[in-house]
């Protein structure tokens, strides 16, 4: 077998094993009871819904990265997180409290703020200047700090309660019981997987530039909406159910070209078997960092993401001339 074979199958086997072992880590000492109740109802959905999430937030960001042929770039780049969380700090502000379908009157509120931002972005972008990556990317850069501002101003002016309510779930959480939020989640998650494999040559040759793309008769600006409104979606699902949970697509799928090379046919699949074996880490130690308590997922990610960040920055600067 081929080296990329190798790294592909030692990732799917690693992540699976992660997938396997972690909803059994701080169990030890608990009743038998109450340890296969915590087990069935919380500790598998909550390992099962990380795992979905980490794949859908890493194929994102690989995509995002592709198509901007920038590394540093981030699923929540065009603003998709920010208008997710200012929906739910409206929803928070406002004291909406409803259940419809059982999904949350917030998470209701984030995903409306998602789509907001998307067609908020899309719009200003091609009202004008076109489709392009530079305007795309500097138009959602633009809304995101548009709503980073009213949540800031939403969170002065609400009371103690609601401001804290607001931050924590700006930390990004894995806090689920049962699997009602997996089976929300899931088709997300599934049908922007299949889009992006599916369109696998198109990512090889829009890493490549728009020009070489275009000589090789990929429809550049087609292929771009999809990608752009299949994983904006996507990242809007994840946002509302979870909150925002930074740098998990900036790091995954540098790891993974790391490991397994550029060519996108095996790097989506080590991304997607990479980015959900790393949430669950992530949400493990989480959980077992200071237990009893836990932290938010979202705080860990931050904190591995930072170093990782500056080491980008530092690897791929340019040569003085």
């Amino acid at each position: 077998m081929s080296r990329q074979h190798w790294c592909l199958l030692l990732i799917s086997l690693g992540s699976l094993l992660i997938l396997l072992l972690s909803p059994f880590a701080g169990l030890q000492g608990i009743d038998q009871e109450i340890r296969h109740t915590i087990l069935h109802d919380i500790r598998i959905p909550r390992t099962l819904f990380a795992f979905i999430a980490g794949c859908g937030l890493a194929l994102c960001g690989m995509v995002f990265q592709a198509m901007f042929h920038n590394p540093l770039a981030t699923p929540f780049t065009l603003g998709v997180a920010s208008g997710a969380s200012l929906g739910a700090a409206l929803s928070v502000f406002l004291g909406i409290s409803f259940s419809f379908m059982g999904i949350t009157g917030a998470s209701l509120f984030a995903f409306t703020g998602a789509l907001v931002a998307i067609c908020l972005v899309y719009g200003i972008s091609h009202l004008r200047y076109g489709f392009s990556t530079e305007t795309l990317l500097l138009t959602g850069v633009a809304a995101s700090f548009f709503f980073s501002s009213l949540i800031l101003l939403i969170q002065y002016l609400s009371n103690v309660a609601d401001a804290f309510q607001i931050i924590r779930w700006l930390m990004g959480s894995l806090t689920i019981v049962g699997y009602q939020e997996i089976w929300q989640l899931l088709p997300f998650v599934l049908i922007t997987a299949a889009i992006i494999l599916l369109l696998g040559r198109e990512l090889n040759l829009l890493s490549a530039g728009d020009d070489i793309a275009l000589s090789r008769g990929v429809p550049v600006k087609t292929v771009r909406y999809i990608l752009f409104f299949t994983t904006s979606m996507c990242v809007g699902a994840i946002v509302a159910l979870c909150g925002p949970i930074g740098f998990v697509g900036m790091m995954v799928p540098h790891i993974c070209r790391l490991l397994i090379g550029h060519d996108h046919r095996w790097l989506i699949p080590a991304t997607l078997m990479f980015g959900g074996g790393f949430l669950i880490l992530c949400d493990t130690l989480a959980r077992l960092v200071i237990a009893p308590t836990e932290l938010p997922v979202g705080v860990i990610t931050t904190m591995l993401g930072g170093p990782f960040f500056l080491w980008l920055l530092v690897r791929h600067r340019r040569p003085q001339a």
